[in-house]
């Protein structure tokens, strides 16, 4: 049976080539057409001269890391030093990521039954919140957690990472925690090792485990006395990976560190700088309306002869010189920058703004052809990006800090009730449950998106406590508030119809109170 099958496959196969010359291409026989075609279906594949500076092999992550992170970060400092784009970009990344409140801890500590122990939670956020003053957080007492935020903000920004060391015990202070900042660049990128018998490996300053963890940093220096850096020595001070809090955005697999978000941008921004500064000179050259002396044939003085002083004139406003016989002035007058000048820069930024994922119109300070409907939209996308950022920051900074801050504090004592207990370090699991509050913006139209804010509550479509939050507040805190605020006028006499009135609430017939009294 398996000799017949054999055969019959092997001549059906003969059969085939026999009667289907074309199955069997022979050798040098060119691809047919739809094959020609597929070839070059790909434009981004293609290799001639005009792609002849285009890369054609990918390269792995720590290879585009060591050719270029450095380099990138030398330049990115330059520009945030010394081009004004790039400083509005680095202000909007810490006014929009962080804002002027840093992210808000908001402390949900539930019971056994799920209720909120909002004593608890309250002695937890006003811990949280004396701890974060500079004295405190910050080992050399200078910056609070907000501005600490909103350094490493900046930091990820310019130079693509941040790094905290976290110092314990009597070093840090009263809490026994504390945040040392550490320059990224102390950590040496070229610094590589190949995997040594334990199984691990270092790649750009970092020791990691044979699956890829860290387990260690190496830096040139961890005092802040040593102002240079020290490259192409060997000399580290290594510092466990459980002391070291580590950001940036990953963007390629197997990355371990970070490059600068304005990467793509920075050589659109040194041209542009160079250009604006051609142009500035230009312009003035042109204003000044200079000029140069000419003589007429005949005149003037020997080509041969050494002149013992050269022809000047002063020129001032509303006055004319009498030139010498035969001596005439041709003026110089560059008439760019012009018309294209504008519209060359405001190209430029767009393309910088895409790259830098931020609107045109807010790093350009351009608000001179928008409508609402235009910057409403722009707006709308930008803090979508933002959004993504500050979730970013609070999963590679804030809960990281507070996960250490937590049980420190507990077992020191330092988080009391009101009545002067303090919580129970044995119920830490209870007092994990925390949400964070990152800033948010103003309506554009406040009362159209107030309206749809009520329009969603009333379908059911959103919880008042989501509309809160989306304001950036705390809803329990706003609820709390408003609790005191009626107390508050009750205790004062006003009637009741009156403080329905303040809370918004309408009574029967139609209008507030307030509003049934002035007889409206």
């Amino acid at each position: 049976m398996l000799g017949f099958l054999k055969r019959s496959i092997a001549d059906t196969a003969i059969e085939t080539a026999a009667t289907s010359p074309a199955a069997l291409p022979r050798p040098g026989r060119r691809l047919p057409a739809f094959g020609r075609m597929m070839a070059r279906m790909f434009d981004g594949a293609r290799t001639g001269r005009l792609e002849g500076d285009w890369p054609t092999t990918p390269l792995p992550a720590d290879d585009v890391i060591r050719r270029n992170q450095r380099i990138l970060v030398a330049r990115s400092r330059e520009q945030a030093t010394n081009n004004d784009y790039m400083r509005s970009f680095l202000r909007m990344c810490r006014q929009n990521i962080v804002g002027p409140r840093g992210v808000q801890l908001q402390a949900q500590p539930k019971d056994a039954n799920g209720t909120v122990d909002n004593d608890a939670g309250e002695a937890i956020e006003e811990a949280f919140r004396e701890w974060s003053k500079a004295q405190n957080c910050d080992i050399t007492g200078r910056r609070s957690w907000r501005a600490m935020q909103g350094g490493a903000v900046v930091s990820a920004a310019k130079d693509g990472e941040f790094m905290f060391r976290k110092v314990f015990g009597t070093a840090a202070g009263e809490w026994g925690f504390a945040l040392q900042a550490l320059d990224p660049q102390r950590c040496p990128v070229d610094f590589d090792e190949a995997r040594r018998r334990d199984g691990t490996f270092v790649r750009h300053g970092i020791e990691f485990s044979r699956y890829g963890k860290p387990t260690a940093y190496y830096f040139t220096a961890t005092d802040d006395e040593q102002a240079d850096y020290h490259y192409g020595g060997r000399r580290f001070v290594r510092v466990p990976a459980n002391e070291i809090i580590h950001g940036f955005l990953d963007e390629m697999v197997g990355q371990k560190r970070g490059l600068p978000w304005t990467a793509t941008a920075l050589w659109r921004m040194q041209m542009m700088k160079g250009f604006e500064n051609a142009a500035l000179v230009n312009a003035r050259v042109g204003a000044a309306k200079g000029g140069f002396f000419e003589w007429e044939e005949g005149y003037g003085p020997d080509p041969e002869d050494d002149l013992d002083e050269e022809v000047t004139m002063e020129v001032e406003p509303g006055v004319y010189q009498e030139l010498p016989p035969g001596l005439k002035m041709k003026e110089v007058n560059p008439q760019y920058p012009s018309g294209e000048f504008a519209v060359f820069i405001k190209a430029m930024l767009r393309g910088m703004a895409s790259g830098l994922g931020v609107a045109y119109n807010n790093l350009a300070n351009d608000l001179e052809n928008v409508n609402f409907s235009s910057i409403r939209q722009g707006a709308l996308d930008e803090r979508e990006s933002w959004k993504d950022l500050q979730e970013w920051l609070i999963e590679q900074l804030i809960e990281p800090v507070f996960e250490e801050w937590l049980p420190r504090a507990l077992l020191a004592g330092r988080i009391r009730l009101p009545s002067g207990s303090p919580l129970p370090a044995a119920k830490i699991d209870k007092f994990r449950r925390v949400m964070w509050q990152p800033r948010r913006w103003a309506w554009i139209d406040p009362s159209a998106e107030v309206k749809a804010s009520i329009d969603s509550k009333n379908n059911m479509l959103a919880s008042p406590g989501q509309i809160i939050r989306d304001t950036g507040r705390d809803p329990d805190t706003v609820w709390r508030e408003m609790a005191s605020d009626i107390e508050a006028m009750r205790s004062a006499g006003i009637p009741e119809k009156f403080i329905m009135a303040a809370m918004g609430q309408k009574q029967e017939g139609g209008g507030n109170a307030a509003q049934q009294d002035a007889g409206v």
